[in-house]
């Protein structure tokens, strides 16, 4: 298997442990369906993109069998909440030690 089916695995595990080992299975899967070489690409994409799963890596190879652009931007989910998340500032906590509020 190439390398990029090594780090997936320990990728996945470390992050899920037994649940991470079923979705690597589930990757391999995939293979009976479609050509090592096109998963291979769609595993090393994820990776690049940072969405090592197997739901991520399904949809980056179907986009790749059909054709098309891969959708893993959120702003197509317009219903999810958005987070905002500032940078910490020393008087802020300071002020959650002292017991005010910020």
């Amino acid at each position: 298997m190439p390398e990029a089916f090594k780090t997936l695995q320990r990728l996945l595990e470390a992050r899920q442990g037994k649940t991470g080992k079923r979705e690597y299975v589930q990757v391999l899967r995939l293979l009976e369906r479609f050509d090592l070489a096109v998963l291979h690409l769609a595993i090393k994409d994820a990776l690049l993109m940072r969405a090592a799963s197997f739901d991520a890596i399904k949809h980056l190879l179907l986009c790749r069998v059909e054709r098309r652009p891969p959708r893993l931007d959120l702003d197509v989910y317009p219903f999810l909440p958005r987070t905002n998340v500032a940078t910490t500032s020393a008087a802020t906590y300071m002020s959650l030690l002292a017991g005010g509020g910020a």
